[in-house]
Formats: C-alpha cells, sequence, structure tokens
C-alpha cells in the first residue's frame, strides 16, 4: 500500500468489529478515481515492505486481544507469503489441518482443499515469482472470526502463465487467462514467456478463521474483471522471490501462541493431526 502525504486514516468501531484503510484515490477536483493507466505507474513507490500498512494501522487502534491476534497472524501469513516462505504459513497454530481455498474471478470458480493442494500453489508462486504484490488504497475489517479487506493489488505475472492451459496452477489466484488474453490484446501486447508482467485490478478478500485464531481458508473475489489492466515489467522492475524475501527478513515478527496474546496464559502446545488426504 501507497502511503502517500494525502493519505487519511479512515477509523470505525461498530460492535465486534473495526475497520481502517486509506481514502481512495481522487482527482484534482476531489472525486474518487475510478480508473488508471497502469502503464504511468513510478514502479520506484511499489514497495513490498509497504504492503501490510494498512494492516499496521488497523492494529494501532485496535484493542480487542483476539482480534489483535487475527490480525498480526494476517501480517505474518502475508510477508511469509511474498517472502517465499509459504512453509511456515502451514504452522499447527496459523493453519487447520484442511483449509478451504476459494477463488471466484473472471469466469473462474475453483476450490482448492487441503494443504497438499494449497501448498503446491504456494510452491509453484514461489519458484516463478510470482508472490510479490503490493496493495494500495486498502480497506481492512476484523471481527472474532474473519478478516475482510478490499484494495487495489498489484501481482507479477509470470510470462509462461498466460500461455499455459491450466491457468489456476501457475498464475495468481484472482487472475484467469480469459481476463489476461484480453487486456494483453487489448495494449496490443503478445505474452512473452521469458517476461515477467504486473497486473492490477481491484480485489476482495475473506479469510476465516477457528475460535483459536487459525486460518481455515481464503475467499478471494475480483468483483470487476474489465477494469484490469497488465504491462510488460523491465528487468529492473522485477522483484524476485529471493529479494523480497530479503527485504522482508527483518519485518517478518514471530507469532505468540493463542493462549499466551488472547488469553493469557502459557502456551500450549500444538499437535498437527495429519489430514487423511488432501484434494489437488
Amino acid at each position: 500500500m501507497q502511503a502517500g502525504s494525502r493519505d487519511a486514516t479512515i477509523r470505525k468501531r461498530r460492535g465486534r468489529h473495526c475497520c481502517i484503510g486509506s481514502r481512495p484515490e481522487r482527482n484534482s477536483r476531489g472525486r474518487r478515481r475510478i480508473g488508471r493507466d497502469v502503464s504511468q505507474i513510478d514502479m520506484s513507490k511499489l514497495d513490498v515492505a509497504k504492503t501490510n500498512v494498512a494492516i499496521d494501522r488497523l492494529l494501532e487502534v485496535t484493542e480487542n486481544l483476539r482480534h489483535r491476534f487475527l490480525l498480526q497472524a494476517y501480517h505474518r501469513h502475508r510477508f511469509l507469503e511474498i517472502a517465499g516462505r509459504y512453509e511456515e504459513i502451514f504452522a499447527a497454530d496459523m493453519m487447520v489441518p484442511r483449509p478451504v481455498y476459494h477463488f471466484q474471478a473472471a469466469g473462474i470458480n475453483a476450490r482448492l482443499e487441503g494443504q497438499d493442494a494449497v501448498k503446491s500453489l504456494y510452491r509453484m508462486w514461489s519458484e516463478t515469482n510470482q508472490t510479490t504484490f503490493y496493495a494500495e488504497n486498502e480497506q481492512i475489517a476484523v471481527a472474532d472470526n474473519f478478516i475482510a479487506s478490499t484494495a487495489t493489488v498489484y501481482q507479477q505475472v509470470w510470462g509462461r502463465s498466460l500461455t499455459l492451459n491450466k491457468a489456476l496452477s501457475y498464475m495468481p489466484a484472482f487472475l484467469s487467462r480469459r481476463v489476461l488474453d484480453r487486456v494483453l490484446k487489448a495494449k496490443g501486447l503478445k505474452a512473452d514467456e521469458n517476461a515477467m508482467y504486473l497486473f492490477r485490478n481491484e480485489i476482495q478478500m475473506f479469510w476465516p478463521y477457528d475460535d483459536r485464531g487459525r486460518l481455515v481458508g481464503e475467499d478471494v473475489w475480483e468483483p470487476d474483471p474489465d477494469k484490469a489492466q497488465i504491462i510488460k515489467l523491465d528487468r529492473a522492475s522485477v522483484v524476485t522471490t529471493q529479494q523480497a524475501g530479503e527485504k522482508l527478513a527483518k519485518l517478518i515478527q514471530p507469532l505468540l501462541s493463542f493462549d499466551e496474546a488472547v488469553l493469557g496464559k502459557p502456551a500450549v502446545p500444538v499437535r498437527r493431526r495429519t489430514p487423511a488426504s488432501s484434494a489437488g
């Protein structure tokens, strides 16, 4: 997320949830900016270290211990994913044994169930430098058993992803080949298997958590595929998974146990039960 000088914090506390974010982009007349030519983006202002700024701001005003724990786990998960340290996401105290991920975007209605299926997806993105993403204008809400987010998301996409048949196996969660083909055609571009691209669109996410603050899954939507934009990145603008990991190493904080952080009790070891099977 870009935290410019004109950004202002929006803070709300209603009932058992609260949310925070930055104001939507506006033009010189104060009107909300609906679209922007992604080719005009100043790449130097996109910084993976600022991806979790909205979470940090919400943590500053959140007092509920359970909500704070969920936000801290959410913060850690996102940075671990960008850094390519996906194995740590599946720690017994961070994720349930059988998570379920739903992707509903641009004609894709996909379901991944089980740690093996989800882990294989993270592994592929990490190996192909597709874990690098940036968020701006993000607003986040937290409740007892979920976190919801809406943001403008930028994510690197490997050129070969655009030419493969099984799009979901290689592309970031919210992308589909149909959308990318349309966007590339509109810009007069042809997919280059050896290139990296930057995809931009509005994304909505819902992450449910169980009673001990473990991630149950992810629901990801792309509400308006027609607003998708894409540019071909020059080599200097590409951030590899390794580079992202090095930059985020000092920002990835350990997570206290649920018992310590929420209940004020000594930590209780969490034993991982091996799922019977995982769908892939």
